[in-house]
């Protein structure tokens, strides 16, 4: 009988977060999706910002590193201001760039 409360929780654990996420993939997927605009450091890129008329904060900031993962991964998805929702990251890619962004902190 302690077979199926092991095996129960070796299911909840590999649905739950159990595995971290990965920041060398965040950052191949941050690369192909979030480079041209934030810059290859988290740092934005100054022809963006102007051509959007905003501020683009650096990803490595205080403000942005203070914002839980559930919301860093909100604005990667759903846009936030400006910003267009990222269709290209979705699933595991959302956690690994977020994992990704939180490398870039300074």
């Amino acid at each position: 009988m302690r077979v199926i409360p092991a095996i129960l929780m070796a299911g909840i654990l590999s649905t739950g977060g159990a595995f971290a996420a990965d920041v060398n993939a965040g950052g191949t997927t941050y690369a192909a999706s979030c480079k041209s605009c934030h810059g290859a450091d988290g740092t934005a890129n100054p022809a963006i910002a102007k051509m959007m008329k905003v501020d683009i904060a650096s990803l490595g900031s205080a403000e942005v590193q203070s914002m839980s993962d559930a919301d860093l991964a909100k604005v990667i998805t759903g846009g936030k201001g400006k910003m267009r929702p990222v269709a290209s990251v979705t699933g595991a890619s959302e956690d690994n760039v977020v994992a990704y962004v939180r490398s870039l902190k300074k």
